[in-house]
């Protein structure tokens, strides 16, 4: 499974958690690889269905064991069940001034930057924390992720706020065009727990009072920039999301947009 995920050029995070997926159905079914079948396969997924995992979670395991039926074990197997449907959540956002708020309260200078620089170009953490210098292209107010999610290159923009400060940081810290743009005082990369760590920090001083993860700063850069009259194919583009669909749920998030709106109720009066 994990030769043909690599051949595929599925992320190490996908792997793991196929292998993951795989490694509880079997301890479920109880039957050694070559024995297992259909019906151990749609007697798992209702059992998962029966302990009220969510759809989401749900859907993850059903992709897992297909692969691994049909495509690893060649079985001709079908499993033609439709998935199950995600509870539709909108997205948690931030208002800029609670924005504005987090990013202040954060007193060492390269942690500002990372988490400005989060906000600002609407990066995952994966992808803020790859970013190498040879990546970025200051001087014309953009950068690229590289090989992100879906393994997609796509350009971002580098917020002209940050221009001075990101050029002060390469200068500084001496980094050449192949090193990575956040590295500690120790010279390590920085991980996704530490990033979280910072803005957890951030939130506790700054009183915010919603739980704030690093994704929540890219859900609120799409929501603003629906906010600033931005198209849904502009933010869809920036954000790197194969479907405009997936793009769509700012919509709803934007409430400028929402509230704009004017009732019926209004014009009858």
């Amino acid at each position: 499974m994990r030769r043909e995920c690599l051949r595929r050029g599925y992320s190490e995070r996908t792997i793991e958690t196929y292998q993951d997926c795989i490694q509880r159905f079997l301890e479920f079914s109880g039957k050694s690889i070559d024995k297992i079948g259909k019906e151990d396969a749609l007697n798992f997924l209702y059992y998962l269905r029966e302990k009220e995992k969510s759809g989401s979670t749900i859907n993850v395991y059903h992709m897992a064991i297909r692969f691994l039926l049909e495509d690893i074990l060649r079985k001709n197997i079908r499993l033609n069940i439709k998935y199950s449907k995600r509870a539709e959540k909108l997205p948690l956002v931030l208002s800029k001034e609670e924005v504005k708020r987090l990013i202040e309260s954060i007193s060492n200078l390269k942690h500002r930057l990372m988490i400005s620089l989060l906000y600002g170009a609407g990066l995952r953490a994966s992808e803020l924390l790859n970013l190498k210098v040879k990546d970025l292209e200051i001087d014309k107010n953009y950068g690229f992720v590289r090989q992100g999610k879906g393994n997609k290159d796509r350009l971002f923009i580098i917020p002209s706020s940050l221009k001075q400060e990101l050029i002060n940081l390469i200068e500084n810290e001496g980094l050449n065009e192949e090193d990575y743009l956040f590295t500690s005082n120790r010279q390590e990369g920085y991980s996704i727990r530490s990033l979280q760590e910072i803005i957890k920090k951030a939130v506790r001083i700054s009183k915010i009072e919603k739980q704030v993860h690093p994704h929540t700063l890219r859900h609120s850069f799409a929501t603003h920039l629906v906010e600033q009259g931005n198209s849904i194919s502009e933010v869809q583009s920036l954000l790197g999301h194969s479907s405009p669909e997936t793009t769509q749920i700012y919509l709803h998030t934007s409430s400028k947009n929402l509230i704009s709106v004017r009732s019926p109720l209004d014009n009858l009066q």
